[in-house]
């Protein structure tokens, strides 16, 4: 598959010159179609699309990519919930029971009530 990827990698760049023209277009069309009908804003053009989406991203999420390992996190909690105790364990879910916030008491105390 590397070796495909070598011979063929100028095919990537149309590719994503397409993905995105093709994005910004679509983001522009709903924007157009949307938000001058529902929130009275003027319509904008690609170029200010194209900066909207990059000004979101920054905002929003940054460019620091998707190298991320959520995994490791949920695969190094449950070593130590198996490492743990009863006791240890009925510790954890007193103090995190402890630290809901308020609006999740109903929900809870409907749980709680079926048990």
């Amino acid at each position: 598959m590397k070796t495909m990827f070598k011979k063929r990698w100028y095919l990537f760049i149309p590719l994503m010159l397409v993905a995105f023209f093709a994005f910004g277009f679509i983001t522009m069309y709903l924007w157009n179609w949307l938000m001058p009908l529902l929130f009275h804003l003027p319509e904008i053009t690609f170029w200010q699309t194209i900066g909207l989406l990059i000004l979101s991203r920054l905002l929003l999420g940054g460019f620091k990519g998707r190298r991320h390992d959520h995994g490791h996190c949920r695969r190094h909690m449950h070593e130590k919930w198996e490492n743990m105790t009863p006791e240890e364990r009925e510790q954890f879910r007193e103090h995190m029971h402890s630290h809901r916030p308020t609006w999740t008491n109903r929900f809870c105390k409907e749980e709680e009530k079926e048990k």
